[in-house]
């Protein structure tokens, strides 16, 4: 893996690149961002960079230290994961115990703790002997969706990079050129906040589903045929866990009503079913769109507090076609 192949992160790239090259490393680093905008990748490769037996600045993702982190055997590389709600003190302290010994040749050890917003606050205070007096031969990489949601003590002592959300325009043309289906790329690419997590969309098996389900949906004539399609299609066929997906897609209908009754047709997501749209857009005012979008949102956040998603999805077709 190289740099090169993380899209839409040129800042973060130049800025590791050039610690790299200069050999000025920070010790700590806190990788943020949105999900899916590439901290996770972007941590494999600095950590293979730092191991690389062929370049200076960058993983050749060849030789034979970059191929044993790329497949999680490295032993000079850890990977630090959530047990249960979050990072425990128990699993710092076998990092500590880890790292007090010296490597073979003295080559550096790289721990990767993801969702570091997570850690405990006894966890966090274990780890800072290692951010306050930092061994030359070891490198902390920090992931958190949320930079300032991980506690201060840990943010003030690591260097931030940020990770920014690629546009959907430059998520679209880059998935399409690995051949992805552009239906499927033009939804995921407005749902996610990055390459790697419109990519995992488009490939989970259910969203092409739910996509499918939310069309039905959007052209019943009537409730009752939506709510046999809410049973059919979505309950029995075990995707009513993914009703905020589905609700997230029948956003993304709504405003492309939206987009046509202001003339942006460019702008719309559905652009396989854009003739229905059409119709449907010119049947009611652009205030009453916008109105159900607003229920729409509502409904999301109802499903957090566990109402019954089928209960919920029947209540907001109802609403959008005016009953």
């Amino acid at each position: 893996m190289s740099f090169q192949q993380i899209a839409g992160q040129e800042q973060a790239v130049r800025m590791l690149r050039r610690s790299l090259a200069s050999g000025r490393l920070a010790h700590a680093y806190l990788f943020h961002g949105p999900a899916g905008t590439g901290k996770r990748k972007a941590a494999r490769t600095l950590a293979q960079a730092v191991h690389c037996l062929e370049l200076a600045d960058d993983a050749c993702g060849t030789c034979a230290e970059c191929r044993k982190i790329e497949h999680g055997n490295h032993p000079l590389v850890q990977w630090i994961e959530p047990e249960g709600t979050g990072i425990r003190i128990e699993q710092i302290r076998r990092l500590q115990k880890d790292y007090s010994y010296r490597s073979a040749e003295g080559r550096p050890k790289v721990y990767i703790l993801v969702h570091a917003d997570r850690m405990t606050t006894e966890a966090a205070n274990s780890l800072l002997k290692f951010l306050e007096e930092p061994e030359a031969n070891v490198l902390a990489i920090l992931l958190s969706d949320n930079g300032h949601a991980v506690l201060p003590t840990l943010r003030s002592r690591s260097q931030w990079v940020r990770f920014v959300p690629m546009s959907p325009r430059n998520m679209l043309a880059a998935l399409a050129e690995e051949g992805h289906p552009e239906p499927l790329i033009r939804s995921a690419v407005h749902l996610a906040s990055g390459i790697d997590g419109a990519r995992e969309l488009i490939q989970l098996n259910e969203f092409a589903e739910v996509r499918n389900v939310v069309i039905k949906l959007m052209q019943a004539s009537r409730p009752g045929a939506a709510s046999l399609i809410i049973q059919s299609d979505l309950v029995k066929a075990g995707l009513a866990e993914h009703a905020g997906m589905a609700i997230d897609l029948i956003l993304l209908w709504l405003k492309d009503l939206i987009h046509l009754l202001a003339g942006r047709r460019g702008s719309v997501v559905f652009v396989d079913h854009i003739g229905q749209l059409e119709r449907q857009a010119r049947t009611r005012e652009m205030a009453w769109w916008i109105g159900c979008m607003e229920y729409a949102f509502r409904t999301k956040r109802m499903l957090r507090t566990h109402v019954n998603p089928q209960l919920a999805l029947e209540q907001l077709i109802i609403r959008i076609q005016g009953g």
